[in-house]
C-alpha cells in the first residue's frame, strides 16, 4: 500500500485529505465506461466529500452490491452518507420485472437510484431538448452526434465538459419529464430518468462557478 491521501475504485482516483472529509458518496454503475467517464469528472470539492465509483454488475446485481459495500462500510465505521446505483433499462440482461424490482430492492435498503428508460444518452439528449416520444438508443446516438457535431462516442470521457454549459437545462428537463411520470412505472415508462437526482447530489459539492451555465 502506498500511503498516498486517495482513494481508488473504478480506475478513478481523487486526491483527498483524509482529515477533513465530511461526506462519502459511493456510486455504482452498471455500465463499465460511459456513465464512469461521466460522474468521474465532477470537479467536486476534494476537501468536502470522497467520491467511490464502482462499475460492472447487473442491475439486480448492482443493487446488491451496492447494498454489500454499504454494509461493510458500516461496519467498518466508515459510512456512505449516499449511496447511488446508476443503471439503464435497455441493460440486456435485465428483465422487465427485474428493473422494477431493482428500483423497489433499492428503496428498501435506501439506496438511492439514477435510472433511465431506455438508456442513459437520454440524459445526455435533455441537454438539448425535453422530449415524450420513446425512440431507440440508436437514435439517441444519431441526434447526439448531430447536436455535438461531431461522431458521439458512447465511452468517451469528454462528455461532462461537453455538456457542462446546458447542464441546468438538462435538470430542468429531467424534472419536467420526471413530473409528467405520476403514477410511475419505470418500466414502461419510456421515456423516464433520475439521473438529475444524482448530479444535483453532486453539485452541491461543486464551486457555484463551476455549475454556472451559458443556458
Amino acid at each position: 500500500m502506498s500511503g498516498k491521501p486517495w482513494q481508488r475504485r473504478g480506475g478513478y482516483a481523487r486526491a483527498l485529505n483524509t482529515r477533513s472529509i465530511r461526506e462519502r458518496i459511493l456510486i455504482c454503475c452498471e455500465g463499465e465506461k460511459t456513465e464512469p467517464n461521466y460522474f468521474g469528472k465532477f470537479p467536486v470539492k476534494i476537501d468536502l466529500v470522497q467520491i467511490d465509483i464502482e462499475s460492472g454488475a447487473n442491475t439486480l446485481g448492482l443493487i446488491n452490491d451496492a447494498l454489500k459495500r454499504k454494509e461493510k462500510a458500516e461496519k467498518g465505521n466508515r459510512p456512505y452518507n449516499q449511496v447511488w446505483c446508476v443503471f439503464d433499462r435497455d441493460s440486456r440482461s435485465t428483465t422487465p420485472d427485474q428493473f422494477n424490482k431493482a428500483i423497489q430492492n433499492a428503496q428498501n435498503f435506501k439506496i438511492r437510484v439514477a435510472y433511465s428508460n431506455p438508456c442513459f444518452e437520454l440524459w445526455y439528449y435533455l441537454h438539448f431538448h425535453y422530449i415524450v416520444a420513446a425512440i431507440d438508443c440508436a437514435e439517441y446516438n444519431r441526434k447526439l452526434s448531430v447536436y455535438l457535431k461531431k461522431e458521439y462516442e458512447k465511452n468517451s470521457e469528454e462528455m461532462y465538459e461537453c455538456l457542462k454549459g446546458k447542464q441546468q437545462t438538462a435538470i430542468k428537463n429531467g424534472k419536467r419529464l420526471q413530473f409528467n411520470r405520476p403514477f410511475c412505472n419505470p418500466e414502461k415508462d419510456n421515456p423516464s430518468t433520475t439521473v438529475h437526482l444524482l448530479v444535483e447530489a453532486l453539485n452541491a459539492f461543486i464551486d457555484e462557478g463551476e455549475i454556472k451555465t451559458k443556458g
